[in-house]
C-alpha cells in the first residue's frame, strides 16, 4: 500500500509540473503585442513641385538728372505705380528634420504678369507715356519650421531677383522719340507658409512672400539721346498655393 501511495504522489507531481510548464509556454507565446502607433510624417528629403497665385508690384522710376532733354520730368521727379497680376512657377528643395524641427533650402522660378503705364500730361494728353513690366521672379532661400504630425509651419528668407523693363514714348513737342531697357534687379525676400503632407510623398501648402530690390540705371535711348532713370520694382508681394512631390526618406516610427 505504501508503495502505491508513493507512486500515485509521484505521478500527480509530474502532471502538475507538466501543466505549469505548458501554462508558462502559453504565456510566453501569447504575450500581448505593443499597440501600433501610426508612423510620424517624415519631412526629410528632396522635393519638386509647382505653385500658382497672385503678385503685386510697386514700381518706382525717378529722373536721375543725366542724359539729353527727352521728356518732361525734372531731375529728382518720377512716378510710383502699383499693379497686380497672376503668377506661377516651380520650386525645388531639400528638407532635413530633427525631432519636430525642419530646416531646408529652396529655389523657385516664377513667371508673372505685372505691368503698367503712366502718361505725363504736361504738354498734352498724349505726351510722355512710360511703361514698365516685371515678368520673371527667382528666389534662393533658407527655410526653418516646426512640424506637428503632417503639418509644417515655416518661415523663409534669402535672395530674390526680378526681370524688370522700363520704356518711354514721347510723341508731343519738338523733341520726340522712344526707347526702353531691361535689367535684372537684385534684392532680398522673406516669407512664411504652411504645408500639409497628404500622403507619404504628396505635399500641399499656402505661402506669402515679400521682396524688395535695388535700383538700376535705365538709359532710354530716343532720337534725342538718352533719357536716364533710376528704376526698380520697389517691392513685390505674392501669395500662392503649392503642391510638391517629396522623394522617399527613411520612415520615423514611434511606439
Amino acid at each position: 500500500m505504501r508503495n502505491k501511495l508513493i507512486a500515485a504522489f509521484a505521478c500527480t507531481t509530474a502532471l502538475v509540473s507538466t501543466g505549469a510548464a505548458s501554462a508558462a509556454d502559453l504565456g510566453a507565446r501569447y504575450t500581448k503585442a505593443p499597440a501600433y502607433v501610426e508612423p510620424l510624417f517624415n519631412w526629410t528629403g528632396f522635393y519638386v513641385g509647382g505653385h500658382i497665385g497672385g503678385a503685386w508690384t510697386n514700381q518706382q522710376f525717378i529722373n536721375n538728372g543725366t542724359g539729353a532733354a527727352f521728356g518732361d520730368l525734372l531731375p529728382g521727379e518720377g512716378y510710383r505705380q502699383r499693379n497686380a497680376g497672376v503668377m506661377g512657377g516651380a520650386q525645388i528643395g531639400y528638407n532635413w528634420q530633427a525631432n519636430n524641427y525642419v530646416f531646408g533650402v529652396e529655389g523657385t522660378i516664377s513667371g508673372l504678369d505685372n505691368k503698367g503705364s503712366f502718361t505725363n500730361t504736361v504738354f498734352g494728353a498724349a505726351d510722355d507715356v512710360f511703361s514698365w513690366r516685371t515678368n520673371v521672379l527667382a528666389t534662393v532661400v533658407g527655410r526653418a519650421g516646426f512640424a506637428v504630425q503632417n503639418n509644417l509651419f515655416y518661415i523663409k528668407g534669402g535672395y530674390a531677383g526680378a526681370n524688370n523693363r522700363l520704356s518711354v514714348t514721347d510723341t508731343v513737342g519738338v523733341v520726340t522719340g522712344s526707347g526702353g531697357q531691361t535689367h535684372w534687379a537684385n534684392g532680398w525676400t522673406v516669407g512664411a507658409g504652411w504645408e500639409y503632407g497628404v500622403t507619404r510623398n504628396w505635399i500641399v501648402g499656402l505661402e506669402y512672400n515679400y521682396a524688395a530690390f535695388t535700383s538700376q540705371t535705365y538709359q532710354l535711348g530716343g532720337t534725342s539721346g538718352n533719357y536716364t532713370f533710376d528704376a526698380k520694382p520697389r517691392d513685390i508681394q505674392w501669395a500662392v498655393v503649392r503642391a510638391s512631390y517629396k522623394f522617399d526618406a527613411p520612415t520615423i516610427a514611434r511606439y
